[in-house]
């Protein structure tokens, strides 16, 4: 069992060493579109997509690992007076009765469409665009199924009394 929850958790970690990257390249293309348009004075809708594209895939894939580490905003206004046994509690529930759910919606919701999508190869945002929309569209099932992955990992580690170090 444990071997299949470090792979999870793997499985995050390698998507988040990848996703550090993206948000350099986003950075490198959108400082090239500024440059590009007030020096030269050319525009491409196309290079402004591959930002939005960009960004979609570094929250959407980096939600998982965001997760694990424990980074994600929560708010402890009642919380943080309680003893860290108690937290833990809290957030196992939040996970069982909010995000697990709330993951599974959105998966089972968005899957018509992303399939959709891929079955015409949905076309640009904008005229100029990227001619892929079905791949952005396709990070909405990925991160659904990343973050309940992340999440039962987490709550079977605590059910089971080996919380990650």
């Amino acid at each position: 069992m444990l071997k299949i929850l470090d792979a999870v958790d793997a499985l995050n970690e390698r998507l988040a060493m990848v996703v550090r990257w993206l948000a350099l390249v986003m950075v490198l293309i959108q400082f090239a579109v500024v440059i590009v348009r007030y020096v030269f004075g050319v525009n491409s809708i196309a290079a402004q997509e591959s930002v939005l594209y960009l960004h979609a895939a570094f929250f959407m894939l980096g939600a998982g690992y965001t997760l694990l580490v424990d980074k994600h905003v929560r708010v402890d206004v009642f919380s943080s007076r309680l003893n860290a046994r108690a937290r833990a509690w809290i957030d196992v529930v939040g996970h069982v009765v909010f995000l697990m759910p709330s993951m599974a919606v959105l998966l089972f919701w968005s899957w018509t469409s992303v399939v959709n999508s891929w079955a015409i190869f949905e076309g640009p945002i904008s005229v100029g665009g990227l001619k892929a929309v079905y791949l952005m569209k396709s990070l909405i099932p990925l991160f659904c199924m990343l973050l309940l992955l992340q999440s039962l990992a987490h709550v079977v580690r605590f059910l089971i009394g080996h919380a990650r170090p």
